[in-house]
């Protein structure tokens, strides 16, 4: 848990503000919110990252992280659609790509309910930068197609990271979070 802790503050000393979710032309129907995460490496990144490490941890982390993680997104979304503001969105979405892939490439073992309350931490300032979005007429259409995306993208890590850890090895299964590590700091720099 120690290593947990250090890879956050690492990570936190490395973020800076900046434009993680441009674009957005119409957030207001079921399309759109699928395209979301979908179109953004920061979102990719970081939701493929949530499955990838719950496959290390293994057992009920394959569930409980990826839902606490939707399900926190949603509550991040509901508070900006309220119009409330948070400070460092931005940069906490960079952390959480960075330190959900040092998580993964470090092999980090976390208790269940701590890995989901790091998921879940992170997944509120996506979905604080969702909210912030798609102050339109239709939110709801535009959350539900970003909750549905984000779970794919959550899939999609768990897949991966099933298929690597049996066929290759956990080694396979690290280097992915390396790759997402790094993405995350490209996405900093850039």
């Amino acid at each position: 848990m120690r290593l947990v802790l250090v890879c956050m503050a690492l990570t936190g000393a490395l973020v800076s503000p900046a434009l993680a979710h441009i674009g957005l032309q119409q957030a207001n129907c079921l399309a759109s919110g699928i395209a979301h995460p979908l179109t953004g490496p920061d979102h990719i990144l970081a939701m493929v990252a949530v499955g990838l490490w719950s496959v290390l941890a293994g057992g009920w982390a394959i569930w409980v992280w990826p839902t606490a993680f939707v399900a926190t997104m949603l509550t991040g979304f509901a508070v900006a659609s309220l119009g409330l503001h948070i400070p460092f969105v931005e940069p906490a979405i960079f952390a959480s790509i960075v330190a959900l892939g040092l998580f993964v490439a470090l092999a980090v073992k976390a208790p269940l309910w701590f890995g989901a309350a790091v998921t879940a931490l992170f997944a509120f300032f996506h979905g604080h930068a969702h909210g912030t979005e798609a102050i339109t007429l239709g939110p709801i259409p535009f959350a539900a197609g970003f909750a549905l995306a984000t779970a794919g993208l959550h899939a999609v890590g768990i897949g991966l990271g099933v298929f690597a850890e049996r066929s290759i090895g956990k080694v396979a299964l690290r280097a992915m979070g390396v790759v997402a590590a790094l993405g995350g700091v490209a996405s900093i720099a850039g």
